[in-house]
């Protein structure tokens, strides 16, 4: 039996077939006025989407380059800098402050559990020169979604620039850039935005902009301020993947068709469906109750499962393509991601073939528990919607 491929990774996700069919266009002039309506259509959509009225620059690059543009462009050398870390990719925002020469105090927390506002709040006390802060809203290595709202208002009130990797939640977890003081938020168009990778989005406050004056690490490619002169003249200052620009508008325009607020339930139904799936074939859920993603599920195996026989086995008989942990959790846990888009139909075929791939490999039988466990969560939201 041959089957279509179901990329459910947390990223890049998979494309539609209007976002396909966008690129299939002629090559334009970057420097000329349809790539000027392009950006500025691009520009205003993703301000609705991080709900801010900053100015929203749009590098080519994957989403850590949008992270390291927000560490060139706000931190010096010696500079004492707050991050907040759950999880790899907090370690890896972490891990650019120091490679820019700062003082990087790091608020550690276990992986799998949230930031607690409180213990921000008690570090910046003790740390009242770290003037930028650096937190992850969706960390999608162990499943977690922090309290960004919370986190952001004990950073903003406390007199700190506030920088949100995004990443894997802006278009997919609802986030108020403005309201809720966040001075850089930075997303990349692999994610939820449907397109392919390529772009990253990132928001700047004006507070931000402040700060970027005074700072003095080295930049060229990043500058947010030769990013945001060409931006005002419909361009940018180097060649942009123009190919995956086509692509995040015709995502954008998917998005706005649907609704914002529809997006986010979406994510967040399909979400408990594959949380009920997964915990039907005996995984345990890893990330705390409370906090547990809407673009991205991370489980720890049944007894005896090895994790890369079942992605192997998901991937070669079902074609389905899962993943597994990063650094300190490779091969003790599995990510199955539900982000972009995703509909309910994906998530029951993914939670199909991972119970008829339990059975080939002697761990339980392919009863049907799994799927009816997802069905049974979809149904029970649907029903509590109406």
């Amino acid at each position: 039996m041959t089957f279509q491929t179901q990329l459910r990774i947390p990223g890049p996700t998979p494309l539609p077939e209007r976002v396909v069919r966008s690129m299939n266009r002629p090559m334009i002039d970057h420097r000329g006025p349809e790539f000027a309506a392009i950006l500025a259509e691009i520009t205003a959509g993703a301000k609705r989407v991080f709900k801010t009225s900053n100015d929203l620059l749009l590098l080519t690059s994957s989403g850590t380059g949008g992270l390291e543009s927000a560490v060139a462009n706000l931190v010096s050398p010696g500079d004492e800098v707050v991050a907040a870390v759950c999880g790899n990719f907090g370690e890896r925002f972490a891990a650019l402050a120091t490679a820019y020469g700062a003082d990087v105090v790091r608020l550690e927390f276990e992986w799998g559990q949230p930031v607690d506002p409180k213990d921000l709040e008690a570090v910046l006390e003790r740390h009242p020169k770290a003037k930028v802060v650096l937190l992850t809203h969706n960390e999608t290595s162990t499943g977690l979604t922090n309290p960004l709202e919370a986190l952001a208002r004990v950073a903003h009130q406390a007199g700190r620039i506030v920088v949100v990797d995004g990443v894997s939640s802006i278009s997919s977890i609802a986030i108020d850039t403005d309201g809720w003081g966040i001075d850089v938020a930075v997303s990349g168009s692999q994610k939820g935005w449907m397109a392919p990778p390529g772009l990253a989005l990132v928001s700047v406050s004006d507070r931000a902009w402040a700060q970027q004056e005074r700072a003095r690490s080295p930049r060229f490619y990043f500058d947010w301020k030769e990013a945001k002169v060409w931006a005002e003249k419909g361009m940018t200052p180097f060649t942009p993947a123009v190919g995956v620009v086509f692509a995040l508008q015709e995502g954008l325009h998917m998005i706005e068709e649907e609704g914002l607020s529809a997006v986010y339930e979406r994510h967040e139904r399909l979400a408990r469906g594959t949380q009920a799936g997964l915990q039907a074939l005996g995984f345990q859920l890893y990330a705390q109750e409370g906090y547990r993603s809407n673009t991205v599920t991370s489980a720890l195996p049944p007894a005896g499962l090895d994790v890369a026989a079942l992605r192997t086995a998901l991937n070669d008989r079902y074609g389905v393509v899962i993943a597994g942990g990063q650094a300190k959790m490779a091969g003790k846990m599995i990510r199955v991601g539900h982000l972009g888009a995703v509909a309910a139909g994906d998530v029951v075929q993914v939670v199909w073939a991972i119970e008829q791939a339990l059975e080939e490999l002697d761990i339980a039988p392919a009863d049907g528990r799994g799927v009816a466990a997802v069905t049974n969560s979809l149904q029970g939201v649907a029903a509590a919607a109406r």
